[in-house]
């Protein structure tokens, strides 16, 4: 198909350490692949995870969010940069990819991330739960943040819901991301919080697209237009807002081109998770 990988990133089991992301192979072992099994070949050149990287990517196009409408989003930050999204679900808890595991801090209550806001929450992570079936690929990208102390929740910090366990999500509806990020591909980083709507896809049409990569029982996916955009590189982990609630997590799509309408964008679907979610929020 002759895409090209996206600069300094790639989707395989061990993954170059950006941000609060996953070690990554080395060029000479990724060479070393491509010559002996002629699979990966394609495989690393038509799809890629939603990986942090120093461009700080985000959403494409879409627009500015009003300030603080999203009380629940959390920028996962590693050395005071933005990383990955999240979402706070309890005072004490974040959920968020599991390929974004790393020393970070959570930031609540914020709208420009440039800013120390007064709105602002920093808060260390006490405790990473990485779904232990994760194993670097797509599978089960899905973690835990226990907080080292609880968010004070106010008008600029709340939780937001979680869907009934393996509830349907009818295909066609208007949905909405969000996050921190860069607006295009050769564009600085936007500072503030973004947002832009999709529309939920049939899984079978996901299924068609991205084959093996999608699991119909634990992911779900959005088409979009190139008009009003949607998630990139650097959204990893942030929501998938469907009928007023959290549906999924950014997981990953297209590494070359994330605004191309061809290739769906794909989430961790939460419904699935939420027997391991409630687990794990009691230990």
């Amino acid at each position: 198909m002759g895409h090209k990988l996206w600069s300094g990133l790639l989707w395989w089991s061990k993954e170059l350490l950006l941000g609060c992301s996953l070690p990554i192979h080395s060029l000479s072992y990724i060479r070393k692949l491509m010559k002996n099994y002629s699979k990966y070949i394609l495989e690393l050149k038509t799809s890629i995870r939603l990986k942090s990287s120093q461009t700080l990517s985000g959403i494409v196009g879409g627009r500015e969010a009003k300030p603080h409408s999203r009380p629940y989003m959390a920028s996962i930050q590693y050395q005071a940069q933005h990383s990955c999204g999240g979402i706070l679900i309890r005072e004490d808890f974040v959920l968020t990819a599991a390929h974004c595991k790393g020393p970070c801090t959570v930031v609540l209550g914020a709208h420009d991330i440039s800013k120390k806001e007064k709105s602002q929450q920093r808060i260390k992570v006490a405790k990473y739960y990485r779904h232990p079936k994760f194993n670097g690929k797509y599978d089960y990208d899905i973690m835990l943040l226990k907080l080292e102390k609880n968010a004070t929740l106010n008008k600029y910090v709340k939780t937001t819901g979680l869907p009934k366990k393996n509830g349907k999500i009818p295909a066609n509806i208007k949905c909405y991301v969000a996050g921190w990020g860069r607006t295009g591909k050769n564009t600085p980083a936007s500072n503030v919080l973004k947002e832009a709507t999709e529309k939920m896809q049939f899984s079978n049409e996901c299924k068609s697209i991205w084959q093996e990569y999608f699991n119909s029982n634990q992911m779900i996916c959005t088409k979009f237009t190139k008009k009003d955009g949607g998630v990139c590189q650097g959204d990893s982990g942030g929501p998938l807002i469907c009928n007023k609630m959290s549906q999924g997590l950014t997981a990953f799509t297209l590494a070359e081109d994330c605004n191309n309408p061809k290739y769906p964008h794909v989430y961790t679907k939460i419904n699935f998770f939420i027997p391991w979610i409630k687990e794990k929020m009691k230990e």
